[in-house]
């Protein structure tokens, strides 16, 4: 999904780290599953079984509103529309979907929600899920299995709902063809409704990853009858334990129970309190700073902006019980591009590399980051721990003597090395200049090129510039925890020409293996991805330097807080107020 977070936004500005996140190539095939070495395994995060009522929160108690404080603003709570982090979060209150994550000792296990995980048929080219009776909608109407087909024939309108995730255009059969219920009809291949419990959905490819993708809230249920269109956004038909009481785009979204929500049938969620009211625009460290001192009415309030810089000495100190931490699931790093370097040179780079000069520079802390040797983050099944080179684990001043001496040894001393970075506000120009500093002593020319902030995104993604280092995207974060939303994406010869690669490989070999692993069923693929992540980064395709971390304020008053490791967002579906 797209993270998109206002004090990590500056940090990622500052140190060339620009997040790509969530967007599919425009031909990839097949995603697959994962699993994690120490971290968690694959069989463990599939729960087929999991029924409602969720299990109770240890003291939750009943009643209160819940106040919510951001200085950014989600940009829609459309469900076709929906990607960016913050708005998937506070979706989950909402919208239930045919699958959605429990988080089970800090991790996303995946379980039933309105269906169950779905059969696919031996040639993985369907899948088929069942979907639960007696759920409502928020007017009372009754949810119908025809609604969750027409929410999907409505996430193919891409012209009209152009933020959404796009998953379903390269993978569904007819995707590339059919354009949605305003412009094709109904009458679309990819979907079927063969009986009132019944949603099948047919693939041009497999794709294992898709109980996994149908979290999302551009699989709830839609009905035609009450979609308006561009308007559906302004009060949208829950089917969560919350719905819209009232609306003001951009300043606040006030949200009370929905009463026809029945909890029975829902393993996730719980409805402790009254309502929940966001309010965005504020800023961020005064709100912070308010939640803390949890004076009257924000001691049930939180922030869930990263934590302000300056507020870590009270979160360390007295109010540490009021700073909430967990895992997101994103990895920074820097590119480098193997069409232009040797991979030598590139070695040479990493363990030249300042990164400790570097993140601190940019304002980067144990907060808000965690220093990175691998591409799969440590929330992400697969995840396994190495280190590319011996002590290449994103920490360290960087060995300049070392890597001069690679260099005179490959016959590549002055060898050049360029990138863009943002010359108007003055952490950018520091960081360059540590960089420009610590390669320059390793025996390279560098190149750096100094555009503004608004050129800045359009130039890192232009893969023909005249740079090799420094590219977009500069950081990914999971669309769904696993390998098959990183790999397939970032690393196969197509990513190149989808802009969305990590080093610019071209390698049909490596093609392939991705293929192999992405249409093997999930539980048989996540020692794989593991394994693929570090013979990728045997290729020094790009520095990984730090994993994002959560890190959010609450009030006195909050229980039930943690982290949803599955977003890097705040779990709201548990919380309740103490008094």
């Amino acid at each position: 999904m797209r993270q998109l977070k206002v004090g990590l936004a500056a940090a990622l500005a500052a140190t060339m780290a620009v997040a790509g996140c969530g967007s599919p190539s425009s031909n990839n095939g097949s995603s697959g599953g994962g699993g994690a070495k120490g971290i968690e395994t694959q069989e463990n995060a599939f729960d087929p079984t999991a029924k409602g009522p969720a299990a109770e929160v240890p003291g939750a108690k009943k009643g209160g509103v819940i106040t919510v404080y951001s200085q950014l603003t989600p940009n829609t709570f459309d469900p076709t529309d929906t990607y960016y982090a913050d708005a998937l979060a506070i979706e989950k209150l909402i919208f239930r979907s045919p699958t959605q994550f429990a988080i089970r000792n800090g991790k996303p296990v995946l379980v039933p929600d309105l269906t169950d995980l779905g059969t696919v048929s031996s040639d993985k080219l369907t899948w088929t899920f069942k979907m639960q009776s007696g759920i409502k909608y928020a007017d009372g109407s009754e949810v119908k299995v025809e609604d969750l087909a027409y929410a999907i024939k409505r996430s193919f309108a891409h012209d009209v709902f152009a933020n959404g995730p796009t998953y379903q255009l390269t993978s569904f059969k007819d995707g590339d063809k059919y354009k949605g219920p305003y412009a094709s009809g109904d009458a679309y291949a990819g979907v079927e409704t063969p009986d009132p419990t019944t949603l099948v959905i047919h693939l041009a490819r497999p794709f294992a990853d898709l109980p996994l993708y149908m979290t999302f809230p551009v699989f709830t249920p839609i009905p035609k009858a009450k979609d308006t269109k561009e308007n559906y956004k302004n009060n949208p038909l829950a089917t969560g334990p919350y719905q819209f009481d009232t609306y003001t785009p951009g300043t606040e979204l006030k949200l009370k129970k929905n009463p026809n929500w029945e909890p029975n049938t829902d393993a996730v969620r719980h409805q402790y309190a009254d309502g929940f009211d966001f309010k965005w625009g504020g800023e961020e460290a005064k709100t912070q700073q308010q939640v803390l001192n949890s004076a009257g009415e924000d001691a049930s309030a939180l922030n869930y902006g990263p934590i302000d810089a300056s507020l870590i000495p009270q979160v360390t100190g007295d109010k540490k019980a009021q700073l909430i931490q967990g895992e997101q699931p994103c990895t920074y790093s820097v590119q480098m591009d193997t069409r232009k370097i040797p991979l030598e040179v590139r070695k040479a780079v990493a363990k030249a590399y300042p990164y400790d000069q570097v993140n601190k520079a940019g304002g980067l802390n144990s907060f808000n980051s965690q220093p990175a040797s691998t591409v799969l983050p440590p929330s992400v099944p697969g995840y396994t721990k190495y280190e590319p080179l011996p002590g290449l684990s994103g920490v360290g001043q960087g060995d300049p003597a070392a890597a001069k001496a690679d260099l005179e040894t490959a016959g590549k001393v002055g060898f050049e090395l360029s990138w863009y970075y943002d010359n108007t506000k003055p952490i950018p120009q520091q960081t360059n200049q540590i960089r420009v500093d610590a390669l320059k002593a390793a025996g390279f020319t560098v190149k750096p090129i100094g555009v503004t902030t608004a050129e800045l995104r359009s130039k890192i993604a232009d893969y023909n510039a005249p740079v090799n280092m420094g590219q977009a995207p500069q950081g990914w974060c999971s669309d769904w925890p696993s390998g098959g939303s990183w790999f397939p994406v970032l690393f196969q010869t197509h990513s190149i020409t989808d802009n969305l690669s990590w080093g610019e490989l071209s390698d049909k070999e490596l093609d392939a293996k991705i293929d192999e692993i992405a249409n093997l069923p999930a539980d048989q693929a996540v020692a794989k991805w593991g394994e693929l992540d570090k013979e990728i980064m045997g290729k020094y395709v790009a520095l990984p330097r730090y994993y994002g971390k959560l890190a959010f304020a609450i009030g006195t008053n909050i229980g039930g807080a943690e982290g949803d490791a599955s977003a890097g967002e705040p779990l709201y579906l548990n919380m309740f107020l103490k008094n």
